[in-house]
């Protein structure tokens, strides 16, 4: 049992593809109450225009996005590309606007600011709480500290997607001791809308159907830093890791493919029982069934994310293969679940954990 709270919520870029998703998923939250919308270029224009989808708000049209038409909310969502978070939170701040803010971009996700300025090419905005309830911390199994430390936040910062479902794949093993956190290899399968709304031509239907293309290889994408960053917080002394996403013809979704070395001296038959002691109690991550993988189809739509972990005892590597959509548990689903624990609610309040399907 809890208590009737109903929190009112702004979101800036309700145009984009992250901030469509917010609303979708806020829309069923039975506390929440949508307040203004905003965008940038596209202000001044219904949101059905963009959002069709969205039918119960199809005729709000879109303010330019400025704190002054972000104020006054229990809680404002910033899905904005990186580097525009940071200044609207700041401005919000010394209007002394109490809001919680919930960033969907990657400006507050690095503890590192030389590692943001690697990546990124801009000054750090600072850290936040990290939108992750799952996340591990040193020494633990089950990720009670994550979720004590995003309770009662007015601070979020939601993870990228890449790195949510790299890292739910790979954790349970740095925590166990289980798999050298060194020579980590993740190969992903993207959905376009991953790589945002913007016009790009190999984002083109004409150029992208049919067709599978990498890109970000050779160590240059920004999740890398942050994939890091939460294995070392699940107990990795130092991390090395290859990562190689692609895009492939599906709108949304990613199957991450992640390996590491077995710690030598491992029992093989002691992998999966990490796995499952890990994600036993957990309300959207889910280990499969031996012999079931995931499929990103199984996601669709739902906060969840499927996992599945095997030994290939002839390259003594562990391999986990782990299913979220991008938009759901990758982004919006994600931080609305954090969202519910730093309001004091249940935090499965409102968020799907079927999927849609065929």
């Amino acid at each position: 049992m809890f208590m009737h709270m109903t929190f009112s919520v702004a979101i800036a870029g309700a145009s984009g593809y992250a901030g469509g998703e917010m609303l979708r998923v806020l829309l069923a939250h039975p506390e929440a109450s949508i307040g203004a919308l905003t965008a940038h270029s596209n202000a001044g224009t219904p949101l059905g225009a963009h959002q069709p989808h969205l039918r119960s708000l199809a005729g709000r049209v879109l303010a330019a996005t400025s704190t002054e038409n972000l104020a006054g909310h229990d809680v404002v969502v910033l899905a904005l590309p990186h580097g525009a978070s940071g200044a609207i939170a700041a401005e919000l701040a010394s209007r002394g606007d109490d809001a919680i803010v919930v960033d969907l971009g990657a400006d507050h996700r690095l503890v590192d600011p030389a590692a943001w300025e690697q990546f990124y090419g801009s000054e750090h905005a600072g850290t936040w709480p990290y939108g992750l309830p799952e996340l591990l911390h040193p020494g633990e199994r089950t990720a009670a500290a994550q979720r004590a430390a995003l309770a009662d936040t007015r601070r979020i910062a939601v993870p990228g997607c890449n790195v949510t479902a790299v890292t739910l794949g790979l954790q349970p093993g740095v925590a166990a001791g289980l798999i050298e956190p060194q020579d980590l290899v993740a190969v992903l399968a993207n959905g376009y809308s991953g790589a945002g709304r913007s016009l790009k031509t190999h984002l083109l239907a004409s150029e992208a159907l049919g067709s599978v293309q990498p890109y970000a290889v050779g160590g240059t994408h920004r999740h890398i830093p942050e994939i890091a960053q939460n294995l070392r917080s699940a107990g990795a002394d130092a991390v090395s890791i290859s990562f190689t996403p692609t895009l492939v013809p599906m709108a949304r979704g990613i199957l991450a493919t992640a390996t590491a070395r077995l710690v030598p001296g491992t029992d093989p038959a002691s992998v999966r029982a990490a796995w499952e002691q890990t994600y036993a109690d957990e309300p959207f991550v889910h280990l499969l069934p031996e012999g079931q993988w995931p499929t990103t189809a199984s996601t669709l739509g739902a906060n969840t994310a499927l996992v599945q972990v095997a030994v290939d005892e002839a390259a003594g590597r562990v391999v986990t293969v782990t299913a979220i959509d991008n938009l759901v548990k990758g982004t919006a689903g994600g931080a609305l679940q954090s969202l519910n624990l730093a309001l004091g609610l249940p935090e499965t309040l409102g968020l799907p954990l079927d999927g849609v399907a065929p």
